[in-house]
């Protein structure tokens, strides 16, 4: 990788997540026949979280802090393995998909925790629920990321999202749709977007550490929306910047497609969520099929 590569593949992610949530408000906004917040909203929330105190219970730990640090530091990790645009992944090595998935369960476990330090049961709720979606959402990201497994011959996230990838759309069409639906169901419940969660409820944090759980679920989003836009749409862009614009513009549309089903849609009834999230598994597993009959 060129030095312009390395350097696009650190600065998108620290600098670009919060817009993908301007552009999902926004289109909710305007769906709904309203103006909405400006597209750098969550930029200015951000900047002025950063500025404020913090206030604390006396019935937290250190556990409650490390939460927010935790989730956005695996987020950003997570995020270097997906390829952003024509270039490769600034981190890559055989597995890394297994690391990919982890990191972000990592930061997750620390979220689960963080609510639970609070000795709240409002928040024994919210982390019961985060945790019980969790373990429906990951067989559906992995039956789905191993019908790319399959048709690369690579367990590697580079490799397999790399420029191979409109062959094997050729060869694995079918399957590779089925991973694509799978992936965006996913999306939506590992980022408690609607029709699971609501990602406004359940923030115990303040100032600092709050702007850190904001910036961690943007970071989520672009790590989950990159590997899902670079799967959907496999075609190649030559040079840096054009590639890395027309990824981010790729993520821009998906941000406005995750608004729009928000607008049409409302939360499921709690039952109903697993139905869901196993119908996402049950199309991974299709693709899978697919390949191997």
């Amino acid at each position: 990788m060129s030095a312009m590569d390395v350097l696009a593949a650190l600065l998108v992610p620290v600098f670009f997540p919060p817009l993908l949530l301007g552009v999902i408000a926004r289109t909710k906004a305007l769906a709904a026949g309203r103006r909405g917040p400006p597209l750098l909203q969550p930029y200015f929330d951000l900047a002025r979280l950063f500025r404020k105190g913090m206030v604390l219970s006396r019935t937290t730990s250190w556990v409650f802090l490390a939460g927010p640090v935790v989730g956005a530091s695996t987020a950003l990790l997570a995020s270097l393995f997906v390829p952003l645009g024509a270039q490769g992944s600034l981190v890559s090595f055989p597995g890394d998909l297994i690391a990919f998935a982890y990191l972000l369960a990592l930061g997750r476990f620390f979220t689960i925790a963080a609510a639970l330090d609070t000795g709240s049961s409002f928040e024994g709720m919210g982390a019961s629920r985060e945790a019980a979606f969790s373990c429906l959402a990951e067989p559906a990201a992995f039956f789905a990321l191993l019908v790319l497994v399959k048709l690369s011959g690579s367990t590697s996230l580079g490799a397999m999202l790399g420029p191979d990838l409109p062959q094997h759309w050729l060869h694995g069409g079918p399957s590779l749709a089925l991973a694509v639906v799978a992936l965006f169901i996913v999306l939506l419940a590992e980022n408690s977007r609607i029709p699971f969660d609501d990602p406004a409820t359940h923030l115990d944090h303040s100032g600092p550490a709050l702007a850190l759980v904001g910036f961690g679920a943007a970071l989520k989003l672009f790590a989950y929306g990159l590997l899902l836009v670079r799967l959907a749409t496999p075609f190649e862009v030559g040079g840096t910047v054009s590639g890395v614009g027309v990824a981010l513009l790729e993520l821009l549309a998906l941000a406005a497609l995750v608004g729009l089903v928000e607008s049409v849609m409302a939360r499921l009834h709690l039952l109903r969520v697993p139905s869901l999230l196993v119908g996402a598994a049950l199309l991974g597993a299709f693709g899978v099929m697919l390949l191997v009959g």
